[in-house]
């Protein structure tokens, strides 16, 4: 189902590019190459840029439509989202409880040495 909904988008897309270069706009673009701002068209005077531009809104419409169904699916899936939660927990080599650590001993003053003087 995806599949066929990305192969009408992309056609979808294709198809509004080509029939917007061939609209004939204010200059001489792309559509007047092919003819159609003359009178004896196979739509007549005006007939081809309605039929243009009618199914140019259309295949845009289409095109708004597949979009938004590819990301109703991809929205929807309830596979793993990313490579974390694929990751088996690793055993820690660190051990449970550390020992604890040894601070050094200092000695007690009780004011009995003078300023300036090192214990023994």
């Amino acid at each position: 189902m995806e599949t066929f909904i990305w192969v009408v988008n992309v056609a979808s897309a294709v198809s509004v590019v080509v029939l917007v270069l061939l609209q004939h706009g204010k200059g001489a673009d792309m559509g007047a190459a092919f003819g159609s701002g003359s009178s004896g068209s196979l739509f007549g005077a005006s007939g081809s840029a309605n039929f243009l531009s009618r199914t140019t809104g259309v295949l845009a419409a289409v095109f708004f439509i597949s979009t938004l169904g590819l990301t109703y699916l991809s929205n929807n899936r309830t596979e793993s989202k990313g490579v974390i939660e694929n990751i088996i927990p690793v055993q820690s080599s660190v051990p449970a409880e550390a020992p604890p650590a040894i601070s050094p001993q200092i000695p007690a003053n009780n004011g009995a040495s003078k300023a300036g003087e090192i214990p023994q």
